[in-house]
């Protein structure tokens, strides 16, 4: 169990995230990335990055390696091609889980893949996702890759499980991640109705606001970009009166020790 004994909540607003821009990417990161560093803002649990990311068509990120690293990619809109030194390579699109297990080490391209056609139409639209990193386990283990069509579950408007390495998920888990202590999920609340979702109750929550707009119980409102930071909470319910995606990681240990 954390360390901590009395319940957090910590709202941080979508317009005070750090920014990268260039003129093909726009880049929000939630915690310190790259240049951006802030002592004070490195990590939530076993979340070290969540980055909200816009790419231009035909634009995208040049082969580059990563390791030991559980990383979730989840796009909003548009369409992300990625490629692997394993060999792997995939269209990411929105209701599509996918998973990249950096392991001992793997090189990796993400690219906008708005120029494809289909059906002998040209997409030309920026692509536009959430990507997300949590620490395995262990370090060293085997790369991998995993990737699960998950639309139909989230047209229920409930929370679905995306991503996760807890055992109570097991069952119900879209693909695996090697965090035994994490699990992503994700809720598309519906049109035209209200609809509420539950949080889990863990040491540590992350709830971010990709689409939309909701209210959070003891919270209010909450707005695209915005992210809410819980410790040793849970069970609060958030609401939708509009179109809204939500992204909440469950975590049941901290970096550094539980």
């Amino acid at each position: 169990m954390s360390t901590l004994t009395t319940p957090h909540i910590d709202v941080h607003r979508g317009s005070d995230r750090m920014k990268t821009r260039v003129p093909w990417l726009d880049s929000r990161h939630s915690f310190s990335f790259g240049e951006h560093y802030d002592p004070d803002n490195t990590h939530h649990g076993l979340l070290l990055v969540n980055n909200e990311d816009v790419v231009l068509p035909g634009e995208g990120f040049e082969t580059h390696p990563h390791r030991d690293m559980e990383i979730v990619t989840w796009v909003l809109s548009g369409s992300l091609v990625h490629q692997d030194s394993l060999g792997h390579a995939g269209v990411i699109y929105p209701g599509l889980a996918q998973r990249m297990s950096a392991g001992s080490g793997i090189l990796h391209s993400e690219k906008n893949d708005s120029w494809r056609l289909s059906a002998g139409t040209a997409h030309d639209e920026p692509v536009h996702f959430v990507q997300m990193w949590v620490v395995p386990d262990e370090p060293g283990i085997e790369p991998g890759y995993q990737q699960l069509e998950v639309d139909d579950e989230l047209a229920g408007g409930g929370l679905v499980t995306v991503a996760s390495g807890l055992p109570q998920y097991r069952d119900r888990t879209a693909i695996a991640i090697a965090s035994s202590h994490s699990a992503m999920h994700v809720a598309r609340m519906l049109d035209q109705q209200t609809t509420e979702v539950r949080l889990p109750e863990a040491p540590y929550l992350h709830v971010f606001v990709a689409r939309g707009e909701v209210e959070m119980e003891g919270v209010g409102t909450l707005y695209e970009g915005d992210a809410v930071r819980l410790a040793r909470s849970g069970g609060q319910r958030i609401t939708a009166h509009m179109p809204a995606e939500i992204l909440v990681w469950e975590m049941h240990a901290r970096l550094g020790g539980q």
